[in-house]
């Protein structure tokens, strides 16, 4: 939820900026990040940058060939930011890594797993990207794993919903209303 990733004037925003205002992908995710604050859970961004000159990038594969190409996704530039909208809040974690999937070469198994989380929503772009990379790790790491399908979105609805159908091989489907009632009714202890 990067603005170069999400807005139409991202360096990724021709590939998924209109998708994810088609789909509110944005008022989704604001939807899921306020019913688990309300409840308790632990919200978790994770978000993609490198550092200038890209020390830090390995570019072995197209996607991320596109980074080096338009010097996008640089660490303390405003395009790397979590847009206004979905600004994290007090309490909420973000993890920054620099792959297609938020488990690679992060902090964030240990992180989820010191606070005792065993289930996992993913929400997002882009769905057959880094919502599909991440939840499969998920996945394979042992997470119950359930991906908000209404509040993801990709390049054009086909990717999407090959990557939804694909991901209901490894974790639960669901909608943003039906997680939100679920999360109306959960408490978390830490």
């Amino acid at each position: 939820m990067q603005h170069d990733i999400v807005a139409a004037d991202g360096a990724f925003g021709g590939f998924f900026a209109a998708q994810a205002a088609e789909r509110d992908v944005i008022g989704q995710v604001g939807q899921l990040l306020e019913a688990a604050r309300r409840s308790g859970a632990t919200a978790v961004y994770t978000r993609v940058a490198w550092q200038p000159g890209y020390p830090d990038l390995v570019a072995n594969s197209p996607l991320l060939g596109i980074v080096a190409q338009s010097q996008c996704l640089v660490e303390g530039s405003a395009k790397a930011e979590i847009v206004p909208q979905l600004t994290p809040q007090d309490g909420d974690v973000v993890v920054t890594h620099q792959r297609v999937g938020g488990f690679s070469a992060s902090q964030l198994d240990g992180i989820l797993r010191s606070r005792g989380v065993d289930t996992v929503l993913f929400a997002g772009v882009a769905t057959n990207a880094s919502v599909e990379g991440t939840a499969r790790q998920a996945s394979d790491l042992g997470y119950r794993t359930i991906i908000v399908a209404d509040a993801c979105s990709a390049a054009d609805q086909g990717s999407h919903d090959a990557s939804i159908a694909s991901l209901g091989l490894l974790g639960e489907i669901t909608t943003t209303a039906e997680a939100v009632e679920a999360l109306s009714g959960v408490t978390v202890s830490a």
